[in-house]
């Protein structure tokens, strides 16, 4: 997967810049984490395969009652696709995740005990179940020290300089090299956060950024503008 590189930063962050700014983002978010709905590691895994290409709003306004009706891998299989079409239709890839939920919760049952798996290369046989998807749960669910990429992560990472490149893989690759690995679970949700509601897409919003004095982006605006 690629996402569109938008006003790279012209350098690379150096260390002790990586880790001030990564120190500054958690200190603004302590207590960041996943804004998708979940009660255990099945759910979290449901809801990311859910949340392709899709908003964690949108996704968990369909989450709490497909999970109500299957808590677990076994309830999924019963529930069958058109079961749980009923509840998801209103998310974006709703027909190919319908398949992926009833796919992957019979791989679980076949081939893990009906259990989550805990390393990257057993989750990435899943149906619908990509690098970023296992990484999310890795770190999220078992507290391994992985780097999820998103879309907002991409962007940050590139407008930044925290670890630039032209595709998801590149980046992810650049951060798990430069991040400190004592740093990577806390960062994560920090910065996905921060991506999301500050380092926005189309108008960054550079006036209120705690890291705009470490970040690199070529062209800050900090002065709010008049709406």
């Amino acid at each position: 997967m690629s996402y569109k590189v938008s006003y790279e930063a012209p350098r690379d962050m150096k260390e002790g810049e990586i880790v001030t700014f990564l120190q500054m983002l958690a200190k603004a978010s302590p207590h960041a984490q996943t804004e998708l709905y979940y009660t255990d590691t099945f759910s979290l895994l449901v809801a990311v395969v859910l949340s392709a290409q899709t908003t964690d709003m949108s996704v968990n306004k369909v989450t709490p009652a497909l999970l109500a009706l299957a808590p677990t891998p076994e309830a999924m299989v019963a529930l069958g696709e058109e079961g749980i079409a009923a509840c998801i239709r209103t998310i974006g890839l709703w027909r190919a995740k319908t398949r992926y939920l009833v796919r992957l919760s019979q791989q679980l049952l076949t081939n893990y005990g009906g259990e989550i798996p805990q390393t990257r290369e057993a989750l990435e046989t899943l149906a619908g179940v990509g690098r970023k998807t296992a990484n999310v749960v890795l770190s999220v669910a078992f507290g391994k020290p992985t780097v999820p990429v998103d879309t907002h992560v991409f962007r940050l990472a590139n407008r930044s300089g925290l670890g630039r490149g032209r595709s998801v893989r590149a980046v992810e690759k650049a951060l798990e090299k430069r991040i400190p690995e004592s740093m990577k679970c806390i960062s994560h949700h920090a910065m996905i956060l921060h991506g999301r509601y500050v380092c926005k897409a189309r108008k960054p919003e550079c006036w209120r950024c705690v890291v705009q004095n470490i970040c690199l982006f070529p062209c800050k605006e900090v002065n709010k503008k008049s709406d």
